[in-house]
């Protein structure tokens, strides 16, 4: 008997590609969606489906969300939508504009596509960065979203629009609230892969801000689990943090890197950009009472595990 058959967008990127995976080796068959946005070379995220791509169960589709025919996506149980324009920073002036399309309208496409089909869930990925700066510590979903940046205004927008269509049309709609994912394949553009780049190629590390300021940090492994959870569990038109795996400042970061790697860091503090909180820290408790998750990856190790990859990412480039 055939397994169901998932639907991964941003099926190349950090987090859509473990996914992919993981959905791969349940015997789940796997379609996935990435337009491969310049956002951060390609090649990275070709890389990243290396394995899927051998895999008899899955296949490639190459499309943009925000504007292809979706009409010709496939029949499927259940949809991950992990595709959208990342980053706080970039999200401000005119570039604006692609994460409107590439975080609002490829949503609301998506969701138009699948808004009639049988689907068992739809699940979205949405951020901590709806919270902006929070009014209280831990944070949970009942608190009202602040967007301090135009990249968590776009985020939540693409909340709104799957639970709306889920009220509409009954569809079984899930949001998950990722706090800052991290582990092998990282983004370039992130902190931990950015500190061990500059760690491994004897470069400066820039911290934004005086390096005290606070993440809740999950590791890549929890935030996959989370998704079957959501997938299995998760009441429909359920919204859940996914976090709470590990609280530490950025310079305590840094030294666990530099320990991981063997290297001494050159650090240099820049002013803390617009749209950047001082600290974000979920309350996962729902989580853990409706999808029996716990975040359960130590920092130490899951940086480790990230230095590890790095280390093979990097190996003989130009320092």
């Amino acid at each position: 008997m055939a397994g169901p058959h998932a639907l991964v967008t941003g099926a190349a990127g950090f987090i859509g590609s473990h996914l992919v995976e993981r959905l791969l080796s349940t015997g789940a068959t796997v379609t996935g969606l990435d337009c491969f946005t310049d956002y951060y070379d390609p090649a990275l995220k070709r890389a990243n489906l290396e394995s899927a791509l051998a895999h008899p169960h899955f296949r490639l589709i190459e499309l943009d969300l925000g504007e292809a025919d979706l009409g010709t996506l496939p029949e499927v149980n259940v949809v991950f939508h992990q595709a959208a324009q990342a980053g706080v920073r970039a999200s401000w002036g005119a570039d604006f504009a692609t994460y409107a399309h590439h975080n609002v309208l490829a949503t609301q496409r998506l969701l138009e596509r699948y808004a009639r089909s049988p689907l068992e869930r739809f699940v979205y990925a949405s951020s901590s960065s709806v919270y902006g700066d929070a009014e209280r510590y831990p944070t949970g979903e009942d608190l009202l979203p602040r967007p301090f940046s135009p990249y968590g205004v776009t985020k939540l927008a693409g909340e709104h629009l799957t639970l709306l269509y889920g009220r509409n049309f009954g569809l079984p709609v899930v949001s998950l609230r990722y706090f800052t994912v991290y582990g092998p394949r990282q983004r370039p553009d992130m902190a931990f892969h950015r500190f061990c780049r500059a760690l491994l190629r004897g470069g400066p590390i820039t911290v934004y801000g005086d390096g005290h300021q606070s993440r809740d940090f999950t590791y890549i492994d929890d935030a996959v689990e989370a998704n079957l959870g959501a997938w299995k569990r998760s009441a429909p038109q359920g919204v859940y943090n996914v976090g709470g795996g590990a609280q530490v400042e950025v310079l305590e970061a840094i030294a666990i890197l530099e320990r991981s790697l063997g290297r001494k860091a050159e650090v240099r503090f820049e002013a803390r950009p617009p749209g950047d909180p001082l600290r974000t820290r979920a309350d996962a408790s729902r989580l853990r009472d409706d999808l029996g998750l716990v975040p359960k990856t130590p920092i130490e190790s899951g940086l480790l595990a990230e230095a590890d990859w790095a280390r093979r990412l990097y190996a003989g480039s130009p320092t």
